[in-house]
């Protein structure tokens, strides 16, 4: 099958639905979408077919997370299905193919557990080689999402596809989508928007009225997209592949906006991070100053909200950031309501809990396991035990009876 066959193929579009809906079926708009699924998938097969395809109408709000702001954008149904067949079936593995390994973002078996099993391997083959004398340069993108440039993107996802003529028009399409209304701007600094730092949390503070449809930005790309999240794996590749192959850097890794490189020289560091600078210059990234620094590798330092220590001995200690434990505690009493107002399915938050414990279970301290077990019965009304650190949860009312 041809690109354009597989996208419109009526059993992706269909595994792409029940991916789609799969998480907001308590929603009103889903469940609507749901009665009638058959429909809406031969209207978008139709769209695609006759090239009739648009795009729908988006919903903006803010998230709280990790002690970030981040402006999210919501798209429909619709569109959904479309991104995850186009993403999942054709832009994906062909991606996968041509990044380096340790760059784990949003691919299927690795993910950020993976990409900080990755950096504490490094650490430890690191140490192997110069013990823990050395430096970690820590390196980050400011506002990645906001300054992605649509036409770099496009063009760099065409290449992997031969510039396959549907693929640049269904890319096209969602670009047109991502497209930022600037008409705020003066001239001067339209003129200089593709390469000055643009901020999407600032820019929806805006007045409704200064956007007149006027002057548009082809710059930006909405967080809470699955094309967005693809793009954000591949858009900086050739600074990977600048450390990785052609400095031939071991100890290198990446997940979106947040990479990091060892090396015993300081002074390589800094060539390395000049040469970064002005490969991220040509793509429109900016490098976060304030949060990009070289450390001392016998230091303490975080990565992906984890403190790590490579000692004398080789020994690597990490310790969960705090924060991330009062998150959870914040988080844990709101979903809480949810399920109390029927907002959401109890055993959704279960998953989630499992998960989340799972994962840095080993990293929390044993009065910082017992507090956190202790609200979730209390809010939850549940038993929970703990067995070769499995979490076994029961009915706390049934164990009473």
């Amino acid at each position: 099958m041809n690109y354009e066959e597989i996208v419109c193929d009526a059993n992706n579009l269909y595994r792409a639905y029940k991916t789609s809906v799969k998480s907001s079926k308590w929603k009103e708009t889903t469940q609507k979408f749901m009665m009638n699924f058959l429909r809406y998938i031969f209207e978008i097969q139709d769209d695609i077919i006759n090239r009739t395809l648009k795009n729908g109408l988006i919903q903006e709000f803010t998230l709280h997370e990790r002690g970030r702001v981040r402006p999210i954008t919501s798209i429909q149904i619709r569109d959904r299905i479309v991104r995850h067949v186009l993403c999942d079936d054709i832009l994906l593995p062909e991606v996968k193919k041509h990044i380096i390994y340790d760059n784990c973002a949003s691919i299927k078996g690795r993910g950020i557990s993976q990409q900080r099993k990755r950096f504490e391997i490094h650490l430890h083959k690191y140490y192997k080689l110069h013990e823990n004398d050395g430096w970690i340069l820590f390196g980050d993108f400011s506002k990645f999402y906001d300054n992605i440039i649509h036409e770099i993107a496009k063009q760099e996802l065409l290449k992997l596809f031969d510039d396959d003529e549907f693929i640049d028009w269904l890319l096209t399409l969602i670009f047109d989508g991502f497209k930022v209304d600037v008409s705020y701007m003066s001239d001067e600094e339209y003129e200089n928007c593709y390469s000055d730092l643009f901020n999407k949390l600032e820019y929806r503070h805006i007045p409704s009225e200064k956007l007149t449809g006027e002057k548009w930005m082809a710059k930006s790309v909405n967080i809470g997209d699955q094309l967005s999240q693809v793009i954000g794996i591949y858009y900086p590749h050739r600074i990977d592949t600048y450390v990785k192959y052609v400095r031939q850097q071991k100890f290198y890794g990446r997940y979106m906006d947040d990479w990091y490189i060892m090396n015993p020289s300081k002074e390589e560091l800094e060539d390395l991070l000049s040469c970064i600078i002005e490969i991220a210059k040509e793509y429109g990234i900016h490098i976060n100053r304030k949060k990009t620094h070289i450390v001392k590798i016998s230091s303490t330092y975080k990565f992906l909200q984890i403190k790590y220590t490579l000692t004398k001995d080789g020994k690597v200690i990490k310790r969960i950031n705090p924060k991330r434990v009062t998150t959870m505690r914040r988080k844990l009493k709101k979903l809480s309501l949810k399920v109390i107002n029927g907002e959401i399915e109890y055993e959704s938050i279960e998953n989630m809990f499992r998960g989340w414990m799972g994962a840095h279970y080993k990293l929390l301290s044993k009065q910082q396991r017992k507090n956190l077990i202790q609200l979730y019965e209390e809010l939850f009304n549940k038993k929970i035990s703990v067995i070769s650190r499995k979490l076994i949860v029961s009915d706390a009312s049934s164990l009473a009876a």
